[in-house]
Order: structure tokens, then sequence, then C-alpha cells
């Protein structure tokens, strides 16, 4: 059976939106995309989707009590919220360099958690 889906591709600033015809999870029809990345996307989605993570991780001894982190590249989508956990427990001590990796090949996906900006220590 048959199942339309719609999408908006964020590989790059178009952000075309693609109307797509799923059956099973073999890719039927794209339209609506203005480039073969879109098709890439929807393919990625509908099997194995990932994201970039972004949030925050606590910083003692700093002149900020947060540095901004991220993924430094993308992760499967189920991860994330295990991610978010071990990051919620990790306390980082000030100073704090920007790019600085503060996990290394998170969960085994070959993707570091990496500060991003510098935090200075208080005086």
């Amino acid at each position: 059976m048959a199942d339309h889906r719609q999408f908006i591709c964020v590989t790059c600033p178009v952000g075309c939106s693609l109307d797509v015809l799923v059956e099973g999870s073999e890719l039927k029809d794209i339209q609506g995309h203005a480039c073969k990345r879109g098709i890439t996307f929807v393919q990625e989605e509908l099997t194995a989707p990932k994201r970039v993570l972004t949030t925050t991780v606590r910083v003692q001894g700093g002149t900020l009590p947060l540095v901004p982190v991220r993924s430094s590249g993308p992760l499967p989508k189920g991860v994330l919220l295990q991610v978010a956990s071990q990051l919620r427990q990790l306390v980082l001590q000030a100073p704090v360099s920007a790019h600085q990796i503060v996990i290394h090949d998170v969960l085994h996906t070959d993707v570091d958690i990496i500060t991003s900006r510098e935090v200075g220590r208080a005086e």
C-alpha cells in the first residue's frame, strides 16, 4: 500500500518541499526537489535519520555557567537522548576553549561532542 509523505529538505538553504510516494520501505516517486541531494535526504530520512545535536554543558568556575556544545557531525536519531543524558551529567572546569572535544567518539558513532565557544575562568 502506497503512502504519501511530505518532507522539507534541510540539505541546503533552498529548503525544498518534497512530496514523496513510499511503498513499504521503497521510494516510489519524489516531486519538488531542486537537486539530487533531495532524493538522498529522503532516502536517509526513511532508512536511518540523523541529526546534529546542539545543547549546553555546565561549567564550574567559569565566566559563564554553561558552554554551548554540538556534535561534530550528524548522529543517528535514535541515540540523541542517550548522548543528551551523558552531557547532562558532565561538568567542565574553566577555562574551556572553543572546539574543545568534550566526548570523543560518543557512543562509538565516530562523532565527537565539541564546544562551540570559549568560556574563561572567573576571577
